[in-house]
């Protein structure tokens, strides 16, 4: 991405949008909401989202770091930066010749797109085509016109109060924008999987609350901030998350207590569900999501994952369900989870990890070793207990800046 240009605003592109019907202005204005979270850190932009394209104003802010983080958030196709120009043409020649001359490379080719908006304008796009292409070439002389794919696309659109001028294009994430598909319960744990299934749950528009279960003291602080930062890494890719930590220390108790063994790991994972599901009741959401990978533990077999399944009628949903480790550490390397989730704090899941655990637990055995405990206190007791903040992405420069800090 060039960064050198006075840039002045970046036109955004809708993806998968424009197929949203009379639902496509909500959609916009989630998209619009979201891109204005993931930019918090800029505070001279605007935004102004409109039924084909979005605007965001630069107002002074720099293009290039601001470009980094605008293409990963979720519902942008692609975009343009913008040169803005006075609405007259010595001028708009003047800046196509400027622009020609920072960005042509020997052996290119262009072209000249010309939009006009405004039709009072003194030339129409046909006649801007023709004068600004031999703008061109009195500039650069030795620049080829190429019409079918050319190297350098110049577009020129007149609009009511200025001129503007682009060239690159930029790809974007695609999916959804963040929230259009209403909104799910994220199981975060601090491993590699369930950041990687978060994403891409966002990916296709659900907003996630992310649901990290703390049993003090047998996981520490550094477990929980590990999970906290790991949903910071989330934010750039549709604005901040709500963070739900769970007291889960008494139910864990209770279960290492009245549990044979290898029925441990069943256990907890149904009351985990059980307190899951008990708050997306209490926050409105509609799904729990999961970074289950079939096959990959002994809770994680077709079996145990009914057994397991069995406390909800809410539906599971299983993004890497079907990914092999290694498609799933690419993934999580692609989004910067990947090494944060190997730090080495233990969770809620392998603090009372039984070494040989039931691959096929009977779900009768299950509910009859659960009679033994008090189920509808304990989940009460935990959800009644829980603790809701916000993560943002500003977290990760003060995170960030607090380690700088610390090496001094």
């Amino acid at each position: 991405m060039t960064t050198n240009l006075n840039y002045s605003e970046i036109m955004v592109r809708y993806g998968e949008l424009s197929t949203k019907g009379k639902n496509r202005m909500r959609f916009i204005g989630r998209l619009a909401k979201n891109i204005r979270e993931v930019l918090t850190e800029f505070p001279t932009i605007s935004v102004k989202a409109e039924r084909d394209r979005a605007h965001i104003f630069l107002n002074g802010a720099e293009y290039g770091p601001l470009a980094e983080k605008l293409v990963k958030v979720f519902g942008i196709q692609n975009f343009s930066p913008a040169i803005k120009v006075d609405k007259n043409m010595p001028a708009i020649e003047a800046a196509v010749a400027t622009l020609m001359k920072n960005v042509y490379q020997e052996g290119m080719t262009f072209k000249i797109t010309a939009k006009r908006s405004d039709h009072d304008f003194e030339l129409d796009s046909t006649e801007l085509n023709r004068e600004l292409g031999h703008t061109v070439i009195m500039a650069v002389p030795h620049a080829k016109v190429q019409m079918k794919k050319p190297d350098i696309d110049l577009r020129v659109e007149i609009r009511p109060d200025f001129a503007y001028l682009s060239y690159e294009t930029i790809k974007g994430a695609g999916g959804l924008p963040v929230g259009t598909a209403g909104k799910g319960m994220l199981m975060l744990s601090g491993g590699i999987d369930s950041p990687v299934a978060g994403y891409l749950a966002l990916k296709r528009g659900v907003e996630i609350e992310a649901v990290h279960f703390a049993s003090p003291p047998y996981t520490s602080p550094g477990g929980l901030q590990k999970a906290k930062d790991l949903a910071s890494k989330l934010t750039v890719f549709g604005g901040d998350i709500q963070f739900i930590e769970v007291p889960f220390t008494e139910i864990q108790e209770e279960i290492k207590e009245k549990v044979p063994m290898p029925y441990l790991m069943t256990v907890t994972r149904r009351f985990m569900m059980r307190v899951v599901d008990e708050i997306r009741a209490r926050r409105h959401g509609q799904v729990i999501i999961n970074g289950e990978s079939l096959g990959q533990v002994a809770s994680q077999t077709l079996v145990s994952m009914t057994a397991i399944n069995a406390v909800t009628t809410t539906p599971v949903i299983r993004p890497v369900v079907t990914m092999d480790k290694l498609e799933i550490i690419e993934l999580a390397e692609k989004i910067d989870t990947f090494n944060i989730s190997i730090q080495p704090f233990e969770d809620c899941c392998t603090i009372f990890a039984p070494p040989q655990p039931k691959t096929k637990p009977k779900l009768e055995n299950a509910e009859k070793f659960e009679a033994r405990m008090d189920i509808n206190n304990l989940v009460k007791r935990a959800v009644d207990g829980i603790m809701v903040s916000q993560i943002t992405g500003e977290m990760q420069v003060d995170a960030l800046e607090a380690a700088i800090q610390d090496l001094l």
